[in-house]
């Protein structure tokens, strides 16, 4: 059989989980990854049935590390990955049903994006969140993390690449819900069996609204666009050497 990256499940609430599964790498993305969480999400996209997604782990010391700096690429791959990384952002942000990530240990760079991405977040106590795109010189981070926190608290976070903890995380509304680590998923759960319990199209035209007026679409769609620039023209995301 295949390996596989991410894990599926359906529960009888409408509710999906897809739980990343590559501790060995805390769960750290590479191009395969990406392309596993794409088609996954451009299948639920389309199905009327599902009322709200769970993004979580199959391992508490970490939700998601990150790009996979170990994945060795040549020129093109590096693109394709950076193409991968920015379609997947935008994917997030697009997904027309409610998402709930379980942040438990680190969820760093690309793991602290899709945090920000989904809709409402559940803080595991051992969780260390930390934008680093400062430290790699990546332009990312703004178009998810400013709407969260304000300009000045993002700019914070963004340019020093610090760790957020649990109680930080609560005090900035970065999650919406605590729990020990190993109680986060289940807390997720019912945050989203809550949601999930409202009349689904409902819900799924108040996502659509609160993405209009907030204007999400242009600015990770413009971010995007940076991302994509700095693979061509610049050092790129990092990779093994």
């Amino acid at each position: 059989m295949p390996t596989t990256s991410v894990l599926r499940e359906r529960l009888d609430d409408g509710v999906e989980i897809l739980r990343l599964d590559r501790p060995q790498a805390r769960n750290a993305l590479d191009s395969a990854a990406l392309a596993e969480l794409l088609d996954a999400l451009a299948e639920l996209a389309t199905d009327p049935t599902l009322r709200a997604l769970v993004l979580s782990t199959t391992s508490e010391r970490a939700f998601c590390a990150g790009a996979d700096v170990s994945e060795r690429l040549d020129a093109a791959a590096g693109l394709a990955r950076a193409d991968a990384f920015a379609a997947f952002y935008e994917a997030v942000e697009a997904f027309p049903a409610p998402t709930v990530c379980v942040c438990v240990g680190n969820v760093v760079g690309a793991g602290a994006e899709l945090a920000a991405g989904c809709d409402l977040r559940v803080g595991g106590d051992n969780v260390r969140l930390a934008w680093v795109g400062a430290r790699l010189g990546v332009p990312v981070g703004p178009a998810r993390l400013v709407p969260l926190v304000g300009v000045a608290r993002a700019k914070d976070l963004i340019l020093t690449g610090r760790v957020v903890g649990i109680e930080e995380a609560a005090a900035l509304g970065l999650v919406q819900r605590t729990a020990p680590a190993g109680e986060a998923e289940a807390v997720a759960l019912e945050l989203a069996a809550a949601v999930a319990a409202h009349p689904p199209e409902g819900v799924r035209t108040l996502k659509r609204l609160f993405r209009d007026l907030d204007g999400s679409e242009a600015r990770v769609a413009e971010e995007s666009a940076r991302l994509r620039d700095f693979q061509r023209h610049g050092p790129g995301l990092p990779q093994a050497r």
